[in-house]
C-alpha cells in the first residue's frame, strides 16, 4: 500500500472554510451525519468521479473512521489527484464536538 498522507479533525476544522472535502461513505451514513460542506461520492463511485475532481488543489477525503477514505486517497493519488485522508473520519469529527449536519445536502 502506498503512503497515504493524512490530517486529523482538528487540522480539518482549521481549514474547513477553504477545503474541497469529499465523503466516501454510503448515502444513508452521509444523511445521518456529515461534516459541513462535505460532498458525497461513495467509495464505489470514486473511479467514475476522478475526472470531476479538482486538479489545482488538494482534495480531502473522509469516511466513518478513516479506512475507506484511506483507500480512496490511495486510488486518487495513483490517478494524479493530490488527496489527503482525514484520520478518524466523521466519527472523530463528531466526537470532537465539532458541528455536523444531517440530510442529503452538503451544507
Amino acid at each position: 500500500m502506498a503512503e497515504v498522507p493524512e490530517i486529523d479533525v482538528v487540522q480539518l476544522a482549521a481549514i474547513l472554510e477553504d477545503v474541497h472535502l469529499i465523503d466516501v461513505r454510503e448515502p444513508d451514513e452521509y444523511i445521518e451525519a456529515h461534516v459541513p460542506g462535505a460532498i458525497l461520492i461513495p467509495l464505489a463511485t470514486i473511479p467514475d468521479a476522478v475526472g470531476d475532481l479538482p486538479t489545482d488543489r488538494t482534495v480531502h477525503v473522509i469516511c466513518a473512521a478513516g479506512g475507506r477514505s484511506a483507500r480512496a486517497v490511495e486510488f486518487l493519488r495513483a490517478n494524479g489527484i493530490d488527496a489527503v485522508n482525514i484520520a478518524g473520519g466523521t466519527g472523530a469529527w463528531i466526537n470532537s464536538g465539532a458541528v455536523h449536519v444531517t440530510g442529503p445536502e452538503p451544507a
